[in-house]
């Protein structure tokens, strides 16, 4: 029986992850190794706790003996566990290296002392910095410029575990990925954000003129690159994963507004994000044809599935809005 352990497996992407691989892969064990902060819900994961092939473990990524115990037996690691919010990083930096610096250094050095085969670092497209509107997409080859709080701390995990495969030989590699949507993300992000606004009749807060570009890609086509990557990604290389949906936050506020037959008078722009990074662009070649890996679904296709899920599961939605994320609502828009 083949077992992965799933860092950060309740939250958005990795619940998604859990639930793929569990359809999917019926041999794998999952270890959901999670803290359950606030973007951490167990509810995400609903329906599988009695799986003869998940079992999950409360536990920070920063505490080397809970991970040691967590990790035992487990022949490979999807590390997603991280802060990874650009505006609460904004807000407060702190967390942000702590986790995602110090928490990636304690997984990789349980990793090697355990003899793990094959550990994937879960990045994002936020490292390599802003795209002008005619430059081409971000490549794997180009230099790391991050401009947040968040995107600097992912930079350092990420050169971290690129330096544990040159100087120890450790089987890592990085993937770094452009924005998600689907089921399950947490309202501080945009589309599931907009959409309980919009459905409560509240004003949608747009930073600027709300031009900057977005890659987009749907959350299953994300997690399929991550088991690609697992079982057929070279050590020590790092694949980008893109969804080809280059969109301005604008317009896609608008799409969701005309899907939910909600006027534009609820858009309210509201000043711009710190250090906000203008287009991000994500080039697939790489995984495309070293791995054969491509995403399955269109924008077009995929978008409105996900604005019906957050229709038919408002009694999630409640549960995640809770009295922190109503407060950081207002210290992050209320004086803007």
């Amino acid at each position: 029986m083949f077992r992965v352990m799933v860092t950060g497996g309740a939250g958005f992407i990795g619940s998604n992850l859990i639930r793929l691989i569990l359809r999917e892969r019926p041999d794998w064990q999952v270890v959901n190794y999670d803290l359950l902060t606030y973007a951490g819900n167990l509810a995400s994961l609903s329906g599988i706790e009695g799986h003869p092939g998940y079992r999950f473990v409360r536990g920070d990524v920063c505490d080397p003996a809970a991970v040691g115990a967590a990790i035992e037996g487990c022949q490979a690691v999807l590390h997603l566990a991280a802060e990874s919010h650009v505006d609460r990083s904004i807000l407060d930096p702190g967390p942000f290296p702590r986790t995602n610096v110090l928490g990636t250094q304690v997984m990789l050095d349980a990793a090697r002392h355990h003899q793990v085969a094959r550990f994937v670092q879960v990045s994002t497209d936020e490292v390599y910095g802003s795209l002008l509107p005619d430059e081409p997409a971000f490549t794997e080859a180009l230099p790391l410029e991050p401009s947040s709080p968040y995107s600097a701390s992912k930079a350092g995990a990420d050169l971290l575990a690129l330096a544990y495969f040159h100087t120890y030989g450790f089987p890592v590699s990085v993937t770094r990925c452009s924005n998600n949507y689907g089921a399950c993300q947490f309202p501080e992000k945009l589309i599931p954000l907009l959409i309980r606004n919009a459905l409560n009749d509240q004003p949608i807060p747009v930073y600027g003129d709300g031009l900057q570009v977005r890659d987009w890609i749907y959350v299953e086509d994300h997690c399929r690159a991550l088991i690609t990557v697992l079982e057929l990604g070279k050590a020590g290389e790092v694949y980008n994963i893109g969804g080809r949906a280059e969109m301005r936050n604008l317009d896609l506020v608008k799409l969701v507004l005309r899907f939910l037959e909600k006027p534009e008078s609820l858009i309210t722009f509201v000043k711009d994000r710190a250090g906000h990074d203008r287009r991000y662009a994500m080039d697939n070649r790489k995984i495309e044809s070293e791995l054969a890996w491509r995403p399955a679904h269109t924008f077009e296709e995929a978008l409105p599935k996900t604005i019906e899920w957050y229709l038919s599961h408002s009694d999630w939605i409640n549960s995640v809005v809770s009295g922190e994320y109503i407060e950081y609502y207002r210290r992050q828009y209320g004086d803007r």
